[in-house]
């Protein structure tokens, strides 16, 4: 039976930062949009409040600010590497974030076969941000579900990959889960846990080198 691997984004593939926090660095605004990550992560706001206080930020954000966030951010090491394993296995691999889409979407380019963010407007903006387009943790769990039909695998064929609260439900609902550099919220929760900086070492500890 084929199984799903389901990948978080922001501290997860991305080492110690998040994709708001990356595109924010781009607009010298990286200061306000961690203090933003500090509070959602604290549980003082939720995921419709901080999309719409990082779309007031981003007013003058650029395709261009977006192209540059993604290729100078702080990748773990091997992701193209554990991806193409993955697919040459008959395997399937999936992104799920909290994140803009418009971000998220381009690791589709590095082989996920999915990847699913928050939708926010076209960049530039010229319209407000829909908060029942913002993911939250329960989010995942659902298209998670939606990405095993669609696949033909059931939920006891996932594996999640995740670092902090947002990624909760979903190592709830699967067998198998990857601590990836966590925080407080995920102890006790994961099956396997990994601290560094390269995905390979972490995609190991649920399939052994071949």
């Amino acid at each position: 039976m084929a199984r799903l691997h389901l990948f978080d984004l922001d501290g997860t593939l991305l080492h110690g930062t998040s994709a708001p926090v990356e595109i924010s660095r781009q607009l010298g605004l990286e200061a306000e949009t961690v203090a933003l990550d500090e509070a959602i992560g604290a549980g003082l706001i939720g995921p419709p409040e901080y999309a719409t206080q990082v779309h007031a930020l981003w007013r003058h954000l650029t395709e261009t600010h977006v192209a540059t966030a993604f290729a100078s951010a702080p990748w773990l090491e091997g992701i193209r590497d554990v991806w193409a394993d993955i697919r040459g296995s008959g395997d399937y691999c999936a992104v799920v974030s909290l994140s803009p889409s418009f971000f998220v979407e381009r690791l589709t380019g590095w082989g996920a076969h999915a990847a699913y963010g928050s939708r926010f407007p076209a960049v530039p903006f010229t319209e407000p941000v829909n908060p029942a387009g913002i993911l939250s943790a329960a989010a995942k769990v659902r298209i998670a579900d939606r990405l095993c039909a669609e696949f033909g695998v059931a939920r006891a064929d996932c594996v999640a990959y995740g670092d902090s609260m947002s990624d909760r439900d979903l190592f709830g609902v699967v067998p198998v889960s990857v601590a990836v550099n966590a925080d407080r919220h995920l102890e006790g929760l994961a099956t396997h846990s990994y601290v560094g900086r390269d995905l390979r070492d972490a995609y190991e500890l649920v399939c052994p080198a071949r």
